[in-house]
C-alpha cells in the first residue's frame, strides 16, 4: 500500500523505542505512527497520487485530545463549573503547550521535515503530538487512548494541578497593560493559511499601529494568545 514506509528502518526502532517508553503502549499498526511523523513540507505520494503526511492525523487528533482532556478534566473537577474546565481545557492543549510537551518528550526529534524551512514551522511539533494521538486513537480506540495519554502523558509530563493558576491569558494582560500606559492595543489577522484538513491563521500584535509579535494558530482566539504572550513577555523584558 505504502511501500516507502513499509521497510524496517533505525528511525522504526527509534519510534517503537518511543512508543513504548514513553507512551506505554506496543502499535498494532506502525504505519499509522510513521505518517504522524511526516510533516507537510516531506509529502510522499501513493500510488494514485495522493499526498501522504500528518495532516490527517493531527486534523483528527485535535479533536481526540479536547475530547480526551475534556472528560478527563469533567471527572478530576466534579464541582467546577463550565467556564474552569474550559479555559483548563485550552492551557493544556494550546498550540503552546502542546510544543512544549512535544518536545518535552523527545517527540520533536522523530518528526521528518525538511530542514532548511524550520523558521515556518511554528507548530510543528505541537501538531505532531497531535497527529500521534489520531494515530494512537485509530490503532487502539478511545478507552485505550485515554488511558495512555492521561496516564502516561499528560499525568506524568505536566503539572495539571499548578495550571489552576497558570496566567493564560495574554491577551487581557496586554490589554490592561495598554489601558493603564494609555496605548491602543490592537490584534490583526495579516495572514490565513490554507491547509487541505483546517485553515491557520497569523495574528499581529500592534501597539499605537507600531507592529509587534505575531502568533500562528489554527483558530483566530489562539493565534491572539500566542501573540499576546509572545508581546507581553517581550515588553517585560525591555522592562517597559
Amino acid at each position: 500500500m505504502l511501500s516507502f514506509l513499509e521497510h524496517k528502518s533505525k528511525e522504526d526502532k527509534e519510534l517503537l523505542r518511543f512508543l513504548k517508553t514513553i507512551l506505554g503502549c506496543k502499535p498494532k499498526n506502525i504505519l499509522l505512527y510513521k505518517i504522524a511523523l511526516i510533516h507537510k513540507s516531506c509529502s510522499h505520494k501513493d500510488h494514485k497520487g495522493n499526498k501522504i503526511n500528518n495532516e490527517r492525523l493531527e486534523y483528527l487528533g485535535d479533536t481526540v485530545l479536547s475530547t480526551i482532556v475534556a472528560d478527563f478534566l469533567f471527572k478530576k473537577y466534579p464541582h467546577q463549573g463550565e467556564g474552569f474546565l474550559t479555559e483548563m481545557r485550552s492551557k493544556i492543549v494550546s498550540r503552546a503547550s502542546l510544543n512544549k510537551l512535544a518536545q518535552k518528550i523527545g517527540l520533536s526529534k522523530l518528526i521528518v521535515y525538511s530542514k532548511g524551512k524550520t523558521s515556518q514551522f511554528i507548530s510543528m511539533d505541537g501538531d505532531a503530538f497531535e497527529a500521534i494521538a489520531g494515530a494512537l486513537y485509530l490503532d487502539r480506540g478511545y478507552n485505550y487512548s485515554y488511558k495512555v495519554l492521561i496516564n502516561n502523558v499528560f499525568s506524568v509530563y505536566i503539572d495539571i494541578d499548578s495550571m489552576e493558576n497558570t496566567e493564560w491569558n495574554y491577551k487581557s494582560k496586554i490589554i490592561d497593560w495598554g489601558q493603564k500606559n494609555k496605548k491602543t492595543v490592537s490584534f490583526q489577522v495579516i495572514e490565513t493559511i490554507d491547509t487541505p484538513y483546517r485553515k491557520q491563521y497569523k495574528v499581529q500584535v500592534f501597539i499605537e499601529e507600531e507592529p509587534q509579535e505575531i502568533g500562528i494558530d489554527f483558530s483566530i482566539k489562539s493565534a491572539e494568545q500566542l501573540a499576546a504572550e509572545k508581546t507581553y513577555k517581550s515588553l517585560q523584558e525591555q522592562g517597559v
